[in-house]
């Protein structure tokens, strides 16, 4: 029988795991050209993987990289085009002007007005996300937090907030100014009556935050449906919500939990960087 380890001694097993798991983590390069392909590979891979998610509706939905080398600029999906039919060709590089430097397709004007910004205000978060995945704006009607209900959700606890402003379609850089303040110290936004945004010093873990919080808020809409009353949902206590955030919350946890994804989509699409 599994022994139930208490608060108090939580610390000492986490630092047990720590010390006889060797976890993975984001490779270092020895040149700028290695570490530019690798973080485009893996933003083709991670729209590849938001489409088989069903994270995609018609033009809406994009994914930034920062630049390794010239980082007043980042990569990014192109307009009008289908995450599934991505590849590193149809990339573009925008800079924080709004220019296309690099690339054949035009820049989605929502992408640039958010992306830009938050890019230029955090210089070590170098990559974001957001779609408009089906669970995620039906939860964000709301315009509330997800609640610790499970101890995946707890990776968000205290760690997201609520952008409660809707404006119409985000084309206004000020408009993206205010969401990335929002985002201090926060890996993730709520944002009213639109969507989820995710951000990470990887395109992995951002894109793995994505997927685990649209999934929070599948299981938070599913609690809050079967019960009588959502007050009476039993969420997990502050300490416990917290003890599993140090695990499954952090960064590391975030570019790990997107690994397997990603090589699976590799076994299918071993064309994938092309």
């Amino acid at each position: 029988m599994n022994k139930v380890i208490p608060l108090q001694g939580f610390e000492k097993a986490q630092n047990i795991l720590k010390n006889n798991i060797a976890l993975p983590t984001p490779p270092k390069f020895n040149s700028l050209k290695k570490e530019r392909s690798y973080r485009k590979e893996r933003l083709v891979a991670a729209l590849r993987i938001f489409s088989k998610c069903g994270f995609d509706e018609g033009v809406a939905g994009h994914i930034t990289v920062r630049d390794p080398e010239f980082k007043d600029s980042f990569w990014v999906n192109p307009f009008g085009v289908h995450f599934s039919l991505i590849k590193l060709s149809d990339l573009i590089r925008v800079d924080h002007d709004g220019d296309v430097v690099e690339g054949n397709y035009p820049v989605n004007a929502a992408a640039f007005a958010i992306h830009s910004r938050i890019h230029m205000t955090y210089p070590d978060l170098d990559a974001a996300a957001h779609a408009h995945s089906i669970y995620g704006k039906t939860w964000s009607i709301f315009g509330k937090k997800i609640d610790p209900l499970t101890q995946d959700s707890c990776a968000f606890y205290k760690h997201h907030e609520v952008y409660e402003e809707y404006n119409g379609l985000i084309l206004d850089s000020a408009e993206g100014d205010d969401i990335a303040r929002l985002l201090k110290n926060k890996k993730a936004l709520i944002l009213k009556n639109h969507g989820l945004l995710t951000v990470g010093n990887t395109v992995d873990s951002a894109a793995w935050w994505f997927i685990t919080m649209e999934r929070s808020c599948q299981v938070q809409l599913l609690a809050e449906a079967s019960a009588k009353n959502s007050s009476d949902l039993p969420k997990i206590n502050h300490t416990a919500a917290l003890n599993a955030f140090n695990i499954v919350g952090t960064e590391d946890a975030g570019w790990f939990g997107f690994q397997p994804i990603y090589n699976k989509l590799k076994k299918e699409f071993p064309d994938l960087g092309v």
